[in-house]
């Protein structure tokens, strides 16, 4: 039996080669079996018009290679000319970044970068040594030193708040030319960075963005390898957060305030970056670090944490219940909608035992959590970490939308007179991260404050300009005093589209 050979494939395209040398009055042209070759005619009085009969083998050769030799410098010449293009590219990118102040401070020297609306930050290089009592970070230097220098830094976050910040400690940085005084009881061969838990301390959101989140932006890049200098030094601080700082240092924190020994370092660094609200700006991070970076330090932070939670609770590590059986031979796949219910007077939900119940009729496994103060963080990331969509009305525990993991489903239901918040503080951040993010704002009707105002008070027709008055008056009138009570079926729309988009893309997992 005969064995068929592979056909192989037959190239149909036509090569066109041209050659002028200066301007013609005729054009032939001659079909190649696999090129078709065209000449000029000069019109010089000659009979140089190349036909078949007449082509000598020699001068057809010629031109071939004359061809030839054309289309490889033609082909080297472009791309020399695009490899250099990308490269000139390349160098004027590199170019238009400008370097931040201080990335070539010298040795011996301190430079602070006020540049920023948000934040101060001061480096302090060469043989530094910290001074508690006196409120000040010395660089020792010898006598014949010039310039003597002093900067004064208040290193938080918060630089455009006036009040906020006169209730920051200041310290002093100083350039001495004498150590005698100041000799070190603790040596360290790690850098520091010195950073204040005042401030708005205390409030989830204002941790995470004026604190955890510069810090991180700040001293990631140390590799564990720093150490950290507070002030106003917490210790419900550091029970909240110990879990999170012991990824980003692996040394004890230092309460600046209260430890009056004289830490010796080589780098100091006062003062933390800030990027913008609960994100990481990758263009600005060493090795371009991003949002969902900063949430797999989490992950590592919180895991043994909750690995021993689970087995005192008894219940699987790490994994969710996700499926419910609706028969013997078949399974549902129920997505699991955390709700993140307000208690203390203020944006509550009037209607939520309806809102829970509607959910999980529509398909959801619903859990309920009541986050204050008290609550382990932790825990808020365990259930969070394995929920597949989130639902809360505006504020501050909206910052646990961190907590979750990309791919999945955000809702944040958003009060009269608090749309800029809502979205700059929460809803583009959480885009940032990968979530889907789905904006719920409510109509009048569906505001207490429309039980208390005429039909056409600003308050309730345009609260935009009722904002323009001031914070104050946005915070008296929209968040202290304004609770929801949600149009169930106006409300239903968003929590149908969630749950179809995660029953869909859980069937495409399977699929995979």
């Amino acid at each position: 039996m005969a064995q068929k050979q592979k056909q192989q494939p037959q190239n149909n395209h036509q090569r066109i080669y041209v050659l002028q040398l200066r301007k013609a009055e005729s054009i032939h042209c001659l079909k190649e079996p696999h090129h078709l070759m065209c000449y000029y005619d000069y019109g010089t009085g000659r009979t140089n018009r190349l036909h078949p009969k007449h082509h000598h083998p020699l001068r057809r050769l010629f031109f071939l290679l004359s061809s030839l030799c054309f289309s490889l410098l033609f082909l080297s010449l472009l791309f020399y000319s695009l490899g250099t293009e990308q490269i000139l590219q390349v160098e004027r990118n590199i170019q238009a970044v400008p370097k931040p102040p201080c990335s070539s401070m010298q040795n011996n020297s301190i430079c602070c970068d006020r540049t920023s609306i948000r934040t101060d930050i001061c480096f302090m290089r060469g043989d530094v040594r910290t001074n508690s009592r006196s409120s000040s970070i010395l660089l020792v230097s010898s006598p014949a030193t010039s310039n003597i220098t002093e900067e004064k830094i208040r290193p938080y976050t918060r630089k455009w708040e006036a009040n906020v910040m006169s209730t920051i400690d200041e310290l002093r940085l100083r350039q001495v030319a004498d150590s005698r005084f100041h000799k070190c009881d603790v040596t360290h061969d790690v850098p520091a960075v010195v950073f204040s838990t005042g401030g708005y301390t205390g409030n989830v959101y204002h941790e995470f963005n004026d604190g955890i989140l510069p810090l991180y932006i700040t001293s990631q890049h140390f590799n564990r390898k720093v150490v950290f200098l507070i002030l106003e030094y917490h210790d419900w601080w550091i029970t909240k957060y110990g879990d999170v700082v012991s990824r980003l240092s692996k040394y004890k924190p230092i309460d600046f305030t209260n430890d009056k020994r004289t830490h010796c370092f080589k780098e100091v660094i006062v003062g933390v970056r800030i990027h913008d609200e609960l994100t990481v700006d990758p263009k600005k991070m060493i090795k371009g670090k991003t949002i969902r970076d900063f949430r797999r330090m989490l992950d590592d932070a919180y895991k043994g944490r909750i690995k021993y939670i689970e087995r005192i609770d008894g219940r699987r590590s790490l994994v969710p219940v996700q499926y419910l059986p609706t028969s013997s031979t078949s399974e549902v796949y129920r997505p699991k909608l955390v709700f993140l219910s307000r208690s203390g007077g203020s944006r509550m939900i009037e209607n939520e035992a309806e809102l829970v119940a509607m959910a999980k009729a529509i398909g959801f496994q619903v859990q309920v959590l009541k986050p204050d103060r008290t609550t382990e963080l932790c825990k808020i990331y365990r259930e969070l970490n394995y929920s597949d969509a989130m639902i809360g009305v505006h504020g501050a525990a909206m910052t646990h939308f961190l907590f979750m993991r990309p791919g999945k489903v955000f809702i944040q239901i958003i009060p009269l007179g608090t749309d800029w918040a809502a979205e700059t503080y929460y809803g583009q951040p959480a885009t940032k991260l990968g979530l889907w993010y789905m904006p719920y704002k409510i109509q009048a009707k569906e505001s207490s404050l429309y039980r208390e105002y005429p039909k056409g008070d600003p308050v309730l027709t345009d609260p935009e300009s009722v904002g323009k008055r001031g914070w104050e008056v946005t915070k008296k009138v929209y968040l202290d005093r304004q609770n929801v009570r949600l149009d169930l079926w106006r409300f239903r729309k968003r929590l149908v589209r969630a749950h179809a988009y995660l029953v869909a893309k859980k069937r495409n997992q399977n699929a995979q």
